[in-house]
């Protein structure tokens, strides 16, 4: 798991605090002071809070999103894991619905080159929170395949989201629906050839380590 950054309440607040100043003024110092100000906190901690300036800002903005989305979370329904996935990227949508133009502003700051690291560090904590949040608890290789696989499927998602104007995400949820269903059919069908690999007879020696020196 990727280290988040650091978590303080009163980071948070600024945060939250700045986001309707984050939809003209971009991810900017001039947000986050009218942001402090306005949530009644001295200006001269806006530097302070957030040493590391922009990047910074926006890496704590996804974790108060993740931490958000699985305290939330706690209270859907205890379904299967593939219908939790979906329920738990369609209750982070909602929660975000207000902030869609920072969050596009965001993506344009983590999409510059040398934001790359950054823009997968909160990716990755992200994907890791929504199987977390769906109940997900596996320590194997699968690990990696599931969570690679839901990174892509969510990026898409929230790409399409950020164009949707459907009511409550109609569009969006729909278009979640089929990546899921293209995904489950992939795993079946690698499960069945997996199942018929298995079964083929394998030849003499197959699987048996070559021995050191020996070239025929």
């Amino acid at each position: 798991m990727i280290e988040a950054p650091e978590r303080l309440p009163e980071r948070d607040q600024a945060i939250i605090a700045m986001l309707p100043n984050v939809a003209f003024d971009g991810w900017t110092k001039r947000a986050l002071r009218a942001g402090v100000r306005d949530a009644g906190m001295a200006p001269d901690e806006a530097d302070m809070l957030f040493p590391l300036g922009t990047v910074d800002m926006i890496e704590t903005f996804c974790d108060l999103a993740d931490r958000r989305m699985a305290e939330a979370a706690a209270a859907l329904p205890q379904t299967k894991v593939s219908a939790r996935v979906h329920a738990v990227i369609a209750l982070r949508l909602e929660q975000n619905r207000p902030n869609k133009e920072a969050i596009r502003r965001a993506l344009s700051v983590l999409a510059l080159p040398g934001n790359t690291g950054a823009a997968a560090g909160c990716t990755a904590r992200t994907v890791d929170a929504i199987w977390h949040a769906a109940g997900d608890r596996s320590a194997d290789f699968s690990w990696y395949t599931k969570r690679a696989i839901l990174a892509a499927v969510y990026s898409a998602t929230v790409l399409y989201w950020l164009r949707d104007s459907s009511e409550d995400d109609a569009s969006t949820l729909a278009f979640l629906d089929r990546r899921l269903a293209a995904v489950g059919r992939i795993g079946k069908v690698r499960g069945r050839i997996d199942g018929l690999l298995a079964r083929l007879p394998r030849p003499p020696g197959f699987g048996r380590p070559t021995a050191m020196g020996d070239t025929g």
